[in-house]
């Protein structure tokens, strides 16, 4: 997947963006490697989009980094970092992957799934 856009909306405009959708579907073309995830209210996106969220998933665009590494980066605490890491999967901007680290265990890898991603909120 090449980007994913993260947007507010009202469910008349879903439902409109998904008949396009299906149009263009019947009608045999082909979609851009594009994801939207919309959001009915503008505060509710960036409240679990927060500044922490957003730039941890700028760190894990640029490069997969583990858990560790992240906390790090960013200057915060390990268990802060899993949890947004665990929901920022659910969302499906992320994913992470489990890998042995010789000597010390098991480590989480944290990559993006887009190279893009793209947040539109709209007031009004």
């Amino acid at each position: 997947m090449t980007k994913i856009e993260i947007r507010t909306d009202d469910v008349p405009g879903f439902f409109s963006r998904a008949r396009d959708a299906a149009r263009r579907a019947d009608r045999g073309e082909t979609f851009e490697g594009k994801v939207t995830l919309s959001f009915e209210d503008p505060q509710k996106m960036f409240t679990v989009l927060s500044q922490g969220r957003r730039r941890l998933m700028l760190e894990v665009m640029h490069e997969p980094r583990t858990i560790n590494e992240l906390s790090q980066r960013l200057h915060r605490n390990r268990s802060s970092i899993t949890k947004d890491v665990g929901l920022l999967e659910k969302m499906g901007l992320i994913v992470s992957q489990r890998r042995s680290n010789p000597g010390h265990g098991i480590q989480k890898i944290v990559r993006s799934v887009a190279r893009k991603i793209e947040m539109v909120a709209t007031l009004g």
